[in-house]
């Protein structure tokens, strides 16, 4: 095999692997990205405006309790002080996510303490046969109640998969978090959660910055183009390389329309969910706050990002993970073995919601995987 790799998509998956193979075992990289930037979800950029940073595709927080994703990491980026804390706005009401002590006592104009509310929800949820839970809702109304459920989960499930939260499958939510204290830390159960200090970009430049490593933007990538002799990672969806063979899996997408305000803060959070369904949007960014040791933060000028779900558009962010589209998806993994020299990764090939430390996880295996199968 010649030490050359052919890599589809510069995200992170295909950013890890581009960097590990050409700083580690000396091979020519070649990068073909569709879009016009590296990075995939996870690019940042500067408004031009504020001068604030910002996600590009919605607010991206880096968090993991992988040592060895960490220790990788470490290498390209510090992480900056920032914890996640989200919000709900229905009706005009702020709820704490994910729901805790504050969310129960909001939601039912009580003032419980910690066991008092953990007696009071154990009231309030479903009960459900454990192998009797299939969907979203399901999952909700015995996790935290068809009050809560309706409020803060049902309106905010619907605008984001378009879909009723009863024909979705609860692994999408995994667990639906609940806290008997007032801690809404997002992610308390991360050793390490923030920001890169100098953003996204900086990160991708450090890891694609190797004289082997060169980026083709604005490309496609199909079958054709393949070579035998050349090892080819792919990162774009599995349907769009066998030509819709087997038929189109289902995705979501994202559209986002920013706005700049002549104020120093605007939410005084960087995100904020709508769940209400006669709401058009689904949250609310605002960046500045994911960067408070910034002379932009302390401007007297922000910037607000509206998301909205797109439904099915030709730029995928969540999969519909039904068994239907597990199903499509596993057809098109079974036609890999044709081809000995290609591997897949990262959330659009596996077609899964992978967190960022997920995917440098994956990437940094079938790296290890790659040196022992071909002795490089």
């Amino acid at each position: 095999m010649k030490k050359k790799v052919l890599i589809i998509g510069s995200g992170f998956f295909g950013s890890v692997l581009a960097e590990r193979l050409a700083s580690q075992n000396n091979f020519k990289v070649e990068i073909l990205e569709k879009r016009n930037h590296f990075g995939g979800n996870s690019y940042s950029e500067i408004d031009k405006k504020t001068n604030i940073e910002y996600h590009k595709y919605g607010t991206h927080i880096f968090h993991t309790s992988n040592k060895e994703v960490m220790n990788y990491m470490n290498k390209f980026m510090t992480l900056n002080n920032y914890k996640h804390q989200v919000f709900s706005s229905y009706k005009n009401k702020i709820y704490t996510m994910p729901f805790n002590l504050f969310t129960i006592n909001q939601v039912y104009n009580k003032n419980l303490s910690p066991s008092e509310a953990k007696d009071f929800i154990g009231k309030q949820i479903n009960k459900i046969p454990k192998d009797q839970i299939f969907s979203i809702e399901d999952k909700a109304i015995t996790s935290v109640g068809p009050k809560i459920y309706k409020l803060l989960i049902k309106g905010y499930t619907m605008k984001q998969w378009g879909k009723h939260p009863k024909y979705l499958p609860q692994h999408i939510i995994n667990r639906i978090p609940l806290r008997f204290n007032f801690d809404n830390n997002y992610f308390l159960n991360s050793q390490w959660q923030g920001i890169p200090q100098n953003g996204y970009a900086d990160v991708f430049k450090k890891m694609l910055k190797h004289k082997n490593i060169n980026i083709k933007y604005n490309q496609e990538f199909s079958l054709k183009n393949l070579k035998k002799d050349v090892l080819t990672i792919y990162t774009g969806p599995l349907d769009k390389l066998f030509d819709y063979e087997y038929g189109k899996l289902e995705w979501r997408s994202l559209k986002f329309k920013k706005k700049h305000l002549n104020k120093k803060d605007f939410q005084g959070n960087s995100v904020i969910n709508y769940p209400d369904f006669k709401v058009p949007y689904t949250r609310i960014h605002e960046p500045k706050h994911l960067h408070n040791d910034r002379k932009a933060f302390n401007d007297k000028k922000t910037l607000i990002i509206y998301e909205y779900s797109n439904g099915q558009s030709n730029d995928p962010y969540y999969p519909i993970n039904d068994k239907l589209n597990r199903a499509i998806h596993r057809k098109y993994k079974d036609l890999l073995i044709q081809y000995p020299n290609l591997f897949i990764g990262g959330r659009l090939a596996d077609y899964a919601y992978y967190d960022m430390d997920m995917t440098i996880s994956a990437a940094l295996k079938l790296y290890h995987r790659l040196v022992r199968q071909f002795s490089l």
